[in-house]
């Protein structure tokens, strides 16, 4: 064996121990850089700069917040202007894109600012322990705590936590304010319709007057208050109460007596408006008087006060008391309840 093979597995073990020494712990912890001191920690006048213009930058949220109340107030909603790029847009939502945009930053960029500059910057390492809550963490917990309200200087910088507190109770009204958009209270609103007393029976297909020729024995006509026209810009809501269904039934069988009162030669006038959950009614069956809505079938009997006969309805249709002057069909008074559902305030 020649020398060079000799030294061959000693120069093996050698190459082998290296690469075992550098892949012993190739992720070893370098440990932290020496602490550098910000200027704020050494310098007071630099400190009182940072909190002043942390304060500042709450204060400017609160001023957008208020900004966002009073566009939302001030603004009209169909006012449109031009703002270069955006070109034409909506005055009002540009107005409160801004002032809430700016009111969350402000809050935000004022906090990020208050942690980099004022409070304590200093890393430490933290040794993992148990999941468990033993009495040294929680005291070890409550301990940290103290030392992060003493870092903050939370109480000692009376500026800032007073601006920030001014600026965390003003954005929630953003969002009460809005709460204006799911409309006005119904006040009264429910309790009453378009129809009163002298308003004429118009047809809901053709827009003209009804006289009492114009309803055919066993015929379904719906009507609504002459004046409204489906160019209102409230038309949708009103219709949604006034909508009215009328038909001619031989008055020896009409079997309520007030609804024989209230009708004109057997014709009687009901809301078109199921008084389960406000589905229109549209069907109607001439041999037994009896409509049907189509939402979840609750049937009422025309020929009896509009009484239910079937289905979840909860009280009758109203009727409306009608007569005739002038040889046009007109209400007599207005309802004398409620149209539609049955709602929480209703006695």
């Amino acid at each position: 064996m020649s020398e060079t093979e000799e030294n061959l597995p000693s120069e093996r073990e050698t190459a082998h121990e290296g690469a075992v020494a550098k892949a012993e712990n190739p992720f070893a912890d370098p440990g932290l850089p020496p602490h550098e001191h910000r200027v704020q920690d050494i310098d007071e006048r630099a400190a009182r700069r940072s909190e002043r213009t942390v304060a500042f930058l709450f204060l400017v949220s609160m001023l957008a917040t208020v900004g966002f109340i009073a566009s939302y107030v001030a603004i009209p909603i169909d006012k449109i202007v031009y703002i270069f790029p955006l070109g034409h847009i909506s005055a009002l939502n540009f107005a409160l894109g801004l002032t809430l945009g700016v009111a969350l930053f402000c809050i935000g960029a004022g906090a990020v600012h208050w942690a980099r500059t004022l409070m304590s910057d200093e890393e430490v390492a933290d040794e993992r322990h148990p999941i468990e809550a033993a009495p040294e963490v929680k005291a070890k917990v409550l301990a940290d705590f103290a030392d992060g309200a003493r870092e903050s200087q939370f109480g000692r910088r009376k500026l800032i936590r007073n601006t920030m507190f001014g600026a965390l109770a003003l954005v929630p009204l953003s969002g009460v304010v809005l709460l204006r958009d799911l409309g006005p209270l119904p006040e009264k609103k429910l309790r009453t319709t378009g129809w009163k007393k002298g308003i004429r029976l118009v047809n809901a297909s053709t827009n003209l007057p009804l006289r009492p020729e114009d309803i055919a024995v066993g015929s379904l006509t719906f009507a609504k208050p002459e004046g409204l026209e489906e160019s209102d810009e409230e038309f949708n809501e009103k219709i949604a109460k006034d909508a009215l269904m009328l038909v001619r039934i031989q008055p020896q069988n009409i079997k309520d007596k007030q609804e024989l009162a209230w009708s004109h030669e057997g014709i009687v006038a009901y809301s078109k408006i199921c008084t389960h959950v406000g589905c229109p009614i549209s069907l109607y069956e001439q041999q037994t008087h009896h409509v049907l809505c189509p939402c979840h079938q609750s049937t009422f009997d025309l020929s009896d006060g509009g009484r239910v006969i079937f289905g979840p309805a909860g009280h009758a249709l109203p009727q409306l008391h009608i007569t005739v002057k002038d040889g046009f069909l007109e209400a007599a008074s207005g309802f004398a309840e409620p149209v539609g559902p049955s709602f929480w305030e209703r006695g």
